[in-house]
């Protein structure tokens, strides 16, 4: 309806970077906190004491994911002004150390916040279901865009 009253390129343009920026970390979080409930709900190894636990520990996720990618696009960046065949390999393997170990860092962050209010059980002391639950928060933000960027 707005879409109507206003044209879209005004309305995109009425919008400042906080607002969208605002928009996206709202909308991540709540497809986090969807997918967490979700696990919580229907697989025994992920375990969530409350709403307002799976709610916090969304937006420690959201924070932690986003720093890890922000420290990962460095060193990529780092290695991408380098030419060779080692730079490439270097930062290949730079991207998978980053991106296994911070998932280790992410929850063991979990583990010392919530303590056992938030549970991952499972082959390697949680490990895997976590790692799962990682995939399937990233899939689910990576569909929700596509279907925002559709919308357009």
């Amino acid at each position: 309806m707005l879409n109507r009253i206003v044209p879209k390129k005004q309305l995109e343009e009425s919008r400042s970077n906080h607002q969208q920026l605002f928009i996206y970390y709202t909308l991540a979080v709540l497809v986090d906190l969807t997918v967490l409930n979700l696990f919580d709900e229907y697989w025994t190894y992920v375990t969530i004491d409350s709403f307002s636990i799976s709610l916090l520990t969304a937006v420690l996720l959201q924070t932690l994911l986003k720093i890890t990618l922000v420290i990962e696009h460095r060193i990529a960046d780092f290695f991408k002004s380098k030419t060779g065949l080692k730079a490439k390999v270097m930062r290949g393997l730079s991207t998978w150390a980053v991106l296994f170990i911070s998932k280790l860092v992410i929850l063991e962050a979990i583990v010392l916040v919530f303590g056992e209010e938030v549970s991952f059980t499972g082959p390697i002391h949680g490990l895997v279901s976590f790692i799962v639950v990682i995939i399937a928060i990233l899939l689910a933000e990576y569909l929700i865009s596509k279907v925002y960027k559709s919308l357009a």
